[in-house]
């Protein structure tokens, strides 16, 4: 085998590895969602070539289903119906087409001024835990299997290594699933039915600006965290992809790939941290490689019988993960405002975080005529507006 040949073999193993870091939390998305996981794989593929074409090949990234949007996504559901919501997906778009335009004119710092830490940090706590009691909801159907699941991604994730303690979700989930076949609560009915050529189950959205409206405040922290993930990308790879090709590029990247995963009935697609920490271990930047874990994404979702072994995964086996996975996201939040330094001494970050936490927690709706907004989005909305208008403390 010539060294060309062992070159293309060896990216084409690593590009599938790195497939399977994303794969689990990729599908996990829809499956909480009630979208098609075989949607999440092709749009996560789809929109990662399409992030690349508008990057010029050179950031070696990964786009993938984005937790930030499922209590959004479950909200908004239950008032515009899924095609609506899908339809107003449309607004992550047009959030990161701003913001695009927004750097391209003023410079990383203006999106920095406008979405201090004491906004994003309380934010992001924000999303982790408005589906905390979801997720404690789905696990009591079946409380061994989902402390199964919960347990095994606790121990990868802290005592594994190498690429295994990139996939935590994916081995609770499977562990877990091992499980239950031997306890027989398992239905294979459908994955017996299932073609083995099969096409995801697109969804064609329907016209609703009020759901456009209602996402557009929740695009806000992924926003950001784009921003925090292309610079550890740099510190990766050891080139500063902020200038070249350009931080407006990778944010307009993002804003394209979600735009096509809205029109194709897939959940919002974004910047992946996990692949990035699998280049960090495997020390290939390569964005070739990226691309052929796109490609091998795009071709698991058109095996009919992969979709229909997603969709026979217990909700308790998903409710355990979730115990985990919204936790994880809380903590990132308060992780964010340690390590920016937010000083809770100052009044002025004690009421601007408070208020969004309580807004956000407890439900509450503002409504004009026919707009209402509720939620994230809401007290994403409130903390960028307080943060404005109240003056800094003089020190």
């Amino acid at each position: 085998m010539n060294s060309t040949l062992r070159s293309s073999v060896r990216k084409t193993i690593i590009g599938v590895q790195f497939l399977f870091v994303a794969f689990g939390a990729t599908v996990l998305v829809p499956l909480l969602v009630g979208l098609d996981p075989s949607i999440a794989l092709f749009t996560a593929g789809v929109g990662t070539l399409l992030f690349h074409l508008v990057t010029k090949g050179k950031v070696p990234i990964f786009l993938g289903s984005s937790f930030a949007f499922i209590a959004p996504i479950i909200e908004a559901t239950k008032h515009f119906g899924l095609p609506g919501t899908l339809f107003g997906l449309l607004g992550v778009s047009l959030v990161y087409f701003l913001m695009s335009a927004l750097i391209k004119w003023q410079a990383v710092a203006f999106i920095q001024r406008l979405f201090p830490p004491v906004v994003i940090g309380p934010v992001i706590i924000l999303i982790g835990l408005t589906l905390a009691s979801s997720g404690v909801n789905m696990a009591k159907e079946n409380w061994p299997l989902a402390l199964i699941a919960l347990f095994t991604a606790v121990i990868i994730t802290i005592y594994a290594k190498g690429l295994l303690k990139l996939v935590p979700v994916f081995a609770g989930i499977v562990v877990a699933y091992i499980t239950a076949y031997f306890m027989g609560v398992l239905d294979f009915t459908e994955i017996h039915q299932a073609a083995w050529f099969s096409l995801p189950h697109f969804v064609t959205p329907s016209v609703s600006w009020k759901a456009v409206l209602y996402m557009m405040p929740v695009a806000i922290a992924p926003v950001i965290e784009h921003v925090g993930d292309i610079y550890v990308v740099n510190t990766v790879a050891q080139k500063d992809f902020v200038k070249d090709p350009g931080l407006h590029r990778t944010m307009l990247g993002d804003g394209l790939a979600c735009l096509v995963s809205a029109f194709l009935g897939g959940p919002p697609v974004t910047t992946y941290s996990e692949v990035t920490g699998a280049m960090a271990l495997t020390k290939m930047t390569n964005p070739e490689v990226i691309r052929i874990a796109a490609v091998a994404g795009i071709l698991f979702s058109v095996i009919g019988k992969v979709s229909a072994f997603l969709r026979s995964i217990p909700s308790s086996i998903l409710g355990g993960i979730m115990l985990l996975l919204f936790g994880t996201i809380a903590c990132a939040g308060i992780t964010n405002l340690v390590k920016n330094q937010v000083d809770f001494q100052d009044t002025r970050n004690t009421v601007i975080a408070s208020l969004i936490l309580t807004i956000g927690i407890g439900g509450a709706q503002f409504s004009v005529g026919g707009f209402s907004m509720a939620g994230i989005g809401l007290a994403s909305l409130i903390g960028v507006f307080l943060n404005l208008i109240i003056p800094p403390t003089k020190k």
